[in-house]
């Protein structure tokens, strides 16, 4: 019996990626908004001149004009914030806490738009309303009655925007602290601390036009048709030219496989579409750094024959010297490594290896892209370092057509990073700041986002300001986590709508509601614009569209700012100068941080301004002065020593994603067309195989458990067993419902970011009793 008839939830997809299935989703979502002819009037000013960027993914937009410029889960995004739905004072009188903690995410959030400032009511178990000055006042007594700065952790979401976020880091250093746990410690973490060492700047190197010259385009550990859906069209227009497009990544997802144009009326009429990619190799999870070091193998066989026959050198020779260091270690490290090791970790055939080689060897410029599937693993800063190294060996840095492309996921994770939004501050930021704003900033690390968690459980931190995201459902070992907000004196959520971390709250509590990126931001000054940073160190201008839901709401900046002034009075800054009009606070950030220099009349240039990058030009920012080989060691084995010290074998190793009705913890709805789910998001892949090789059947409701060494039990109940085209061994299921399963200290090797795609699992079935559905 198939699977289709034992669950109708579950239904394959067989269309292309985008087309009608993403026409149909959009008018869906615009629908539902309450509101659809203000939104159509919005969604056409998304990522325009003079209008908003999408509060979606951080990927670049194209400079050519255009009446459509964003993608199926940009208008989720857009349809999602801008809603007539609002939550107000009598929504909390009619739900307690307790009451609102038995609905799903999903539930939460879409009952609109926060629209009042509140405050937690022990005694009723309810959030009453609360006035502006009196919630900053609350804000500034708890900070100044800490012992301590670093009692306080200030977390933010990659939707702040630039300013926002400069913002905040000023006020917490000169409040006296660097405690920063931000979303990019879970996610691309890694990829800043890999690149930092290797070229010197924690950012890709790429511009969006290097897509249009490059000879092929890598994609490790990506699914840019739920998460980047307008990478779609560069992928094809590559396939198109002739360019190869490689995909590693161990689930088949239609996202890279074939595109629809949803903009191209006689393909949509055709209903036809076109291949996403040339090659697709599906590697074991964790095993991308051992593929990478096959094809560098293959390459230093060949230069070897090459010398030995007088032909044409395989290595560019020319950029090694000039350029780099350390390569003999690496080429050591090279022959070190046994082709058993290589074939054995990263899942893949020699001969699927060598192919990938011999189609990265043909190519004279090579971009390499790659997200969380890569950034999310024990050693995933050695596997970044060895995709760097593939590029050094030819050269592909610094030349148009090729470098380094971590794909990054919220808008404007990237720019966060960028204004000092940073636990371990490099010593030029502090010492910029310290000259210009004539305070003495504290120099010691702060927490990231797993120490943040720690010192709250540990009562080392006793305060928790969220500016955005959803902190108790997007982090780890979601019942310590939580456990940890509920262990603090206050805490503060800056949001746009409800959602977890407002019920998993401290002693005392707050929820500030912010204007969202559609929203028209007045201030005394008048209407003004905030800027955000691309993936591709593109600094766009972004102004509101709508009006505010309600008169109630305040800008980030402006919440920032009135915290700040009730806990600092105008030290270092006047803050009520600085939100009457922006442009003052982007002179601070002019004046403080390279790059920025004439910022106001630069980011009035349509399209914005490239900011710059040091490993593109060819600079390497790095104590040697040089881009560096690094000679990592494969790991001797994928699966920890604390996860076989939990004395029980593995049935599966599991891999975090989201669904296509998701964007990070925010769930837009229960479908993922592209994996052909519907209704459900309790629901676990793994392979028909692997299934009846454990002895449960497809459409079976199990409990997952994941393996660890520290006593403490972590499992999820109730997930259906789905039959999906997945390599043996592996499984996969969503996120935040399978956060419970990743332990807080199990991370990454130099980042602290999460290993959200490589848990040990064992599987049992679901109590009382295991039944097909």
């Amino acid at each position: 019996m198939s699977l289709q008839k034992i669950d109708p939830q579950y239904r394959p997809y067989k269309g292309p990626a985008a087309g009608w299935g993403a026409l149909a989703s959009v008018t869906r979502f615009w629908l539902d908004s309450k509101q659809p002819f203000k939104n159509l009037r919005a969604l056409l000013k998304t990522n325009q001149n003079g209008g908003f960027d999408c509060p979606g993914c951080a990927w670049g937009d194209s400079p050519e004009n255009g009446m459509v410029k964003f993608c199926e889960n940009g208008a989720k995004a857009v349809n999602w914030e801008a809603t007539k739905r609002g939550v107000d004072a009598a929504f909390f009188a009619r739900y307690s806490v307790s009451q609102l903690r038995e609905q799903s995410d999903y539930w939460l959030e879409y009952q609109g738009r926060l629209t009042q400032p509140m405050r937690y009511d022990a005694a009723s178990d309810h959030y009453l309303p609360i006035d502006w000055d009196a919630a900053f006042a609350l804000v500034a007594e708890h900070l100044r009655a800490l012992e301590s700065p670093d009692q306080a952790e200030f977390y933010t979401s990659g939707r702040a925007s630039n300013e926002a976020a400069y913002l905040y880091q000023l006020f917490v250093r000169a409040y006296g602290t660097n405690n920063f746990p931000d979303c990019s410690n879970m996610c691309h973490e890694a990829s800043g601390v890999a690149l930092g060492q290797s070229v010197g700047i924690g950012k890709g190197s790429v511009t969006f036009a290097d897509f249009e010259h490059a000879d092929a385009i890598f994609v490790l550990g990506q699914n840019p048709g739920t998460n980047h859906p307008r990478m779609l069209e560069p992928l094809r227009e590559a396939v198109r030219r002739g360019a190869q497009v490689v995909c590693f990544n161990p689930l088949k997802e239609r996202g890279l496989e074939r595109f629809q144009n949803p903009q191209n009326v006689a393909e949509m009429l055709a209903n036809g579409s076109e291949p996403l990619n040339t090659a697709f190799f599906r590697p074991a999870l964790g095993g991308d750094m051992a593929a990478v070091r096959g094809m560098a193998k293959f390459l230093l066989q060949w230069e070897r024959e090459a010398q030995a026959k007088g032909e044409p050198a395989v290595f560019d020779h020319a950029f090694i010297a000039e350029h780099t260091d350390g390569i003999d270690a690496y080429l050591a490290e090279l022959d070190a490594t046994s082709w058993a090791q290589i074939e054995q970790q990263s899942g893949l055939a020699l001969a699927e290896i060598e192919q990938s080689a011999r189609m990265y060897r043909r190519a004279e410029r090579v971009i390499v892209c790659w997200a969380m599937g890569i950034t999310q693993h024990r050693h995933s800063v050695p596997t970044i370092q060895e995709i760097v190294n593939l590029q050094l060996l030819r050269g592909n840095l610094g030349k148009p057509g090729a470098g380094l492309c971590p794909v990054r996921g919220h808008s404007n994770v990237q720019g966060d990073r960028t204004m000092g939004i940073n636990d371990r501050p490099p010593a030029a930021l502090l010492d910029s700041l310290e000259k210009r704003f004539a305070f003495s900033v504290p120099r010691h690390n702060g927490h990231n986002t797993v120490e943040a968690i720690e010192a709250m459980l540990e009562g080392r931190a006793r305060v928790f300001i969220g500016l955005g995201g959803n902190f108790a459902q997007a982090t780890p070992d979601s019942p310590r986590t939580h456990q940890a907000l509920q262990r603090c004196a206050l805490t503060v959520q800056i949001s746009t709508k409800l959602n977890r971390s407002h019920l998993t709250h401290g002693r005392d509590a707050l929820i500030l509601p912010c204007l969202g990126r559609t929203d028209i931001d007045r201030q005394a000054g008048g209407p003004q614009a905030v800027t955000v940073e691309d993936s591709f160190s593109m600094i766009h201008a972004s102004f509101g569209q709508l009006e505010p839901l309600s008169a109630e709401m305040r800008s980030e900046p402006a919440i920032v700012a009135g915290i700040a002034k009730a806990t600092l009075g105008n030290h270092p800054v006047d803050w009520d100068a600085l939100i009457a009009d922006y442009a003052r606070i982007r002179e601070l950030i002019a004046d403080t941080l390279p790059g920025f220099q004439d910022f106001n009349r630069r980011v009035a240039h349509p399209g914005g301004f490239y900011l710059g990058n040091s490993a593109g030009a060819r600079k390497w920012a790095t104590a040697s002065g040089r881009a560096n080989f690094k000679a990592n060691v494969l790991p001797a084995d994928l699966v920890s020593e604390r996860m076989r010290k939990s004395g029980v074998a593995h049935d599966l190793i599991l891999q975090t994603l989201r669904s296509h009705d998701q964007y990070n913890t925010t769930i837009y709805g229960l479908d993922d067309r592209y994996r052909g789910v519907r209704g459900q998001r309790e629901v676990i892949f793994v392979s028909a195989a692997q299934i009846e090789r454990l002895g449960y059947r497809a459409g079976q409701k199990v409990d997952v458990t994941s393996l660890w060494d520290d006593g403490v039990e972590r499992t999820v109940k109730g997930f259906t067993l789905l039959a999906f085209d997945m390599p043996d061994g592996q499984a996969a299921a969503y996120y935040p419902e399978t956060n419970p399963l990743v332990p807080l200290d199990s991370y990454g090797e130099g980042s602290h970011t999460p290993t959200s795609k490589f848990i040990a699992i064992r599987l049992k079935p679901a109590a009382p009793s295991a039944r097909i559905l």
